[in-house]
Formats: C-alpha cells, structure tokens, sequence
C-alpha cells in the first residue's frame, strides 16, 4: 500500500507533515510506504531530527516547486509540473501510489482530482463530505459541503448514493440512513431544489432513505448521512468549526462531545466520485491531522472504495 503526501502544503509544512508521519509510523503495524513528495533539502533534515529518516516505509521524492495558495490552481499546475501537487497526481495516476494527501492550494488539488485522475464514469460532478459527530458517540456524514454551490436534484441523488457508499465501506455503517437536509420533515416542504430532489431519494432503491432532517436534529442519530447542496452544506460546517472555537474560548474544548469538532480527530475530507482516493486537508493542519489522514487514505484503500464507486455507477 503506497501512499503519497504533498509535503510543501499547509500553513506549517514541511515541520507538521513530517511529524504526521512520524505519530502514524509509531504503530509498528502500519505497513504502508509513504511517498515524501518534496523539497528534499527541507524534509530530510526535519526526518532525521524525528528519528525516521532511515525508516524503510519513507521513501523521499524531490519536487523543486510548491504551489502557493493564491496561485490560480489550472495556471499553477500547468506552469509547475514539478511541483508537490503535480508529481503527487503524476505519480497518483501512474500507480505508484494509490492515494494522494495534500493539506495545500485546495483548488489545484480539486483541479488535479478532476482532470488528471477523473471522474467515475456516471457520476455528475464529484462531491466533498464532512464527519459530523453525533451526541451518542458515533459520527455521521454531511456532504456537499462545498464543491458544488448551485446543485441539480440528480447531483443531491448521486451525492446520496456516494455518501452511502462511504459510510458503510469506509465508516463501517451497516445500510446507513440516508436524510435531505431541510426546513421541514414533511415531503413538500423546503425550496425548489429539496421539493424537486425528495422524490428521487425515496424512489432510490440504492439507499436506505429515511426523509427529511431538520438542522436542529443534525448531532442526533436520526440519519447517518445527510444530503445537501454545497452552498447550504459549507455554512453548516463554518458553524461546526465556530462551535469548537467557542469551546476553547470558554475552556470547554476538553467536553467528550465539543472536542470532537476539532478538525484534527478527522484528518481532511476526501472527494467522492473520482478514480482514485484524494484527500484534502486543512491549511492549518498539525502532526495529529497529517496522522489521521493517512489513515484514512489506508482505509480507503483497504476497503477498494474508489473501485466499489465504479462498479456501483456501471450498474
């Protein structure tokens, strides 16, 4: 299992990425190689004062360039080919690595997801989750958060059908309940887009649809995963991460419930629909979230995921 890591994106890269590995590769049961893509004069150093540089699961791969986040993300990877996203995705295309990670420029991973990698064949447009943690202790699945603003009811349909599929091969949820964000429960209620889109859910014989889910009921165990266009989802998730926020604020960030929204817990979000797992992480991310994010990549893996999605949508 070859797993790649764009070592010059984050806020705090190389220093936080490399210490990532080194959390993760603390468990002697962890098999997989880590391609390194980077600068190789900045990450070696960095490896050696963590004590992994001699680690056979590390393999160091030297990329000259790094894209900044203000870069334009087309312009940038088609002007820097050699940069840790563009030989991330090279080497992600090629098969050398089965899955890349990038906490970086977060439009030029979503460029290269989409048109160096693809998208499965059937899917509309690929679609970006969130975990949501729930008040019983288990973690549920938002998605669009994001990607898509303006949505089609058959984009919020196939949305369902890929949360579900993550949910139960990469969460581990047994036929998960799948539920429209909206206004109301009842079946009319909420815009043109939930009005238009309820119908599909329910006559989806792919998922368990269970209705409408109201916002006030979102951290309950009414839903496993819950469907959205990305405009609506994305101010979801701003106000999950303020609720963290708030907590630390207020010295309540150490509640068994309110310290599961720091984003460190998950790693970073994958996008769902395309050939290969791409993961993408937050700008800010720390040792602790670079850990989390390889392991998630494992599990996508392990679970043949992406190849699940294809067989899915041939059907």
């Amino acid at each position: 299992m070859n797993i790649g890591i764009d070592m010059m994106g984050g806020d705090y890269a190389p220093s936080e990425a490399v210490k990532g590995i080194a959390l993760y590769l603390n468990d002697d049961s962890k098999t997989c190689l880590i391609y390194c893509i980077g600068n190789e004069a900045e990450i070696q150093p960095l490896l050696d004062s963590c004590g992994i540089a001699g680690d056979p699961r590390i393999k160091v791969v030297h990329a000259p360039q790094a894209i900044g986040y203000n870069e334009h993300p087309t312009k940038a990877l088609k002007e820097k080919p050699d940069s840790s996203i563009g030989i991330g995705f090279h080497l992600l295309s090629t098969g050398k690595i089965q899955a890349f990670i990038s906490a970086g420029n977060t439009g030029a991973m979503l460029v290269g997801a989409m048109y160096t990698i693809k998208t499965v064949e059937g899917v509309l447009r690929p679609t970006i989750p969130t975990l949501v943690p729930k008040l019983n202790g288990t973690n549920g699945l938002l998605l669009d958060v994001g990607l898509n603003a303006d949505c089609k009811p058959e984009q919020l349909n196939q949305f369902a059908i890929l949360g579900s599929a993550y949910a139960s091969n990469v969460l581990q949820i047994d036929n998960p309940k799948i539920a429209l964000l909206n206004v109301g429960a009842e079946a009319e209620k909420g815009n043109l887009l939930c009005q238009a889109t309820y119908p599909l859910l329910k006559d989806n014989e792919a998922i368990n649809f269970v209705g409408n889910i109201e916002s006030r009921d979102l951290f309950k165990d009414q839903a496993d995963v819950i469907v959205c266009d990305g405009f609506t989802g994305n101010i979801v998730l701003k106000m999950a991460e303020s609720i963290y926020e708030i907590a630390a604020e207020r010295q309540l960030e150490n509640d068994a419930f309110l310290s599961r929204f720091h984003y460190e817990n998950y790693g970073g979000t994958p996008i769902l629909g395309i050939d290969k797992p791409v993961i993408i992480g937050h700008g800010i991310s720390n040792d602790r979230a670079f850990s989390n994010m390889i392991i998630q990549a494992e599990q996508m893996i392990a679970s043949d995921f992406c190849a699940k999605i294809k067989s899915i949508f041939k059907a």
